[in-house]
C-alpha cells in the first residue's frame, strides 16, 4: 500500500486526522527532505527516506518499490495533486502493480495562506505557478493573461527564486495590462511555520516586492476589496 498523503501547508495543527492516520499507519515514510523536516519529530519512531530537489522521480518510485511489501506513505506539502506527487505515482503505478494507491488530500497552501489575508477565495478562482521548470514560460504567460482577462482571482505559486527574481514582476506586468494598479493583493509567506509573514497591499506595489518560494501570492479581482485590514472576494450573497 501507497498512501500518498498532503500534509498541510506548515504547522501539524494544518494536517487533516486522514492525514495523521495515514502516517500514523505507515511502516516508512518518504518526503522532500525540508517536509521530512516538518513532522519527523511526531513521528519519531519510523523509518524515513528522503530526497532533494529535482529527485522526484526516484522519490516516488522508490515509494511505489516498497509499498509492493509494506505500507509506505509519500508525503507532499499542502495538497498531493496540487503541484505534488500524486499523478507522478500513478504515472509510474503501472511499474508496481502490486502496490496499491491511496490519494490522501490535504489543505493547500492558498487555502492556508488565503486564511491569514481574510478571504480572497470566496469567488472563482485560479491557480497558477510561476516556475517553468516543467511548464514552458509562455504557457504561463498565456494562463496570466487569460486568468486576469476572466476576472479570476489569482493564486500564484512560486513566485521566485535566486535564478528567477524578476518572475513576480513580469507576471505583475501582464495582469497590470488587465486590471488597475490598485487591485486588492496580498501575500503570506511560512505559511504555518516559524516565521510566518503576511501583508495586503496593491497590485502596483506587489510588482515591487520581493518574495521567495516559500511565499504565495494572492491578486485579487474586480471586486476584491480590503475590509478592516483584510483581504476578502465577495461572493455576492449581500445582494441576494
Amino acid at each position: 500500500m501507497l498512501y500518498v498523503v498532503g500534509i498541510g501547508a506548515g504547522s501539524l495543527g494544518g494536517m487533516t486526522s486522514d492525514a495523521a492516520k495515514a502516517l500514523s499507519a505507515a511502516e516508512l515514510i518518504v518526503g522532500y527532505t525540508k517536509y521530512i523536516e516538518l513532522i519527523r519529530e511526531s513521528f519519531a519512531e519510523k523509518e524515513f527516506y528522503t530526497t532533494g530537489m529535482k529527485q522526484e522521480r526516484e522519490r516516488v518510485e522508490y515509494a511505489l518499490k516498497e509499498g509492493e511489501k509494506r505500507t509506505v506513505a509519500l508525503i507532499c506539502s499542502g495538497d498531493p495533486q496540487l503541484y505534488g506527487m500524486a499523478g507522478l505515482a500513478f504515472e509510474l503505478s503501472s511499474a508496481y502493480p502490486d502496490t496499491d494507491i491511496e490519494v490522501i488530500p490535504g489543505v493547500t497552501a492558498a487555502f492556508s495562506g488565503g486564511a491569514v489575508l481574510g478571504s480572497p477565495l470566496t469567488n472563482d478562482l485560479a491557480v497558477i505557478s510561476l516556475s517553468d521548470l516543467l511548464t514552458p514560460a509562455e504557457r504561463i504567460r498565456r494562463r496570466l493573461h487569460c486568468a486576469a482577462e476572466g476576472d479570476f482571482v489569482i493564486v500564484l505559486y512560486n513566485p521566485s527564486s535566486k535564478n528567477r527574481s524578476d518572475y513576480l514582476a513580469r507576471a505583475c506586468d501582464i495582469i497590470l495590462e488587465h486590471r488597475p494598479p490598485h487591485t486588492v493583493c496580498g501575500y503570506v509567506r511560512n505559511i504555518g511555520r516559524e516565521g510566518q509573514e503576511s501583508r495586503v497591499l496593491t497590485l502596483g506595489e506587489l510588482r515591487d516586492t520581493a518574495v521567495d518560494m516559500f511565499t504565495t501570492v494572492y491578486i485579487g479581482n474586480s471586486e476584491t476589496k480590503l475590509i478592516n485590514g483584510k483581504m476578502v472576494t465577495p461572493r455576492g450573497y449581500g445582494n441576494v
